[in-house]
């Protein structure tokens, strides 16, 4: 899927926007691919896949687009 980095924080984790998506997707830093966490900024274009997890849908291997 792709999307877009909406918001990052400074503990490590970050939400990515989905079109057509009303609600954000989770993603935490150890689930970056080929970036590390330092290197993404709010608006970069990402692929990822979604996978259900204990608190609900989240995005794993995240990459630039």
């Amino acid at each position: 899927m792709d999307g877009i980095i909406k918001t990052l924080t400074e503990k490590g984790f970050g939400f990515i926007s989905r079109e057509g998506e009303a609600k954000d997707l989770f993603f935490h830093s150890n689930e970056l691919k080929g970036v590390t966490f330092d290197e993404l900024r709010v608006g970069d274009k990402v692929t990822f896949e979604v996978v259900e997890g204990e608190k609900g849908l989240s995005a794993t291997n995240v990459a630039r687009a």
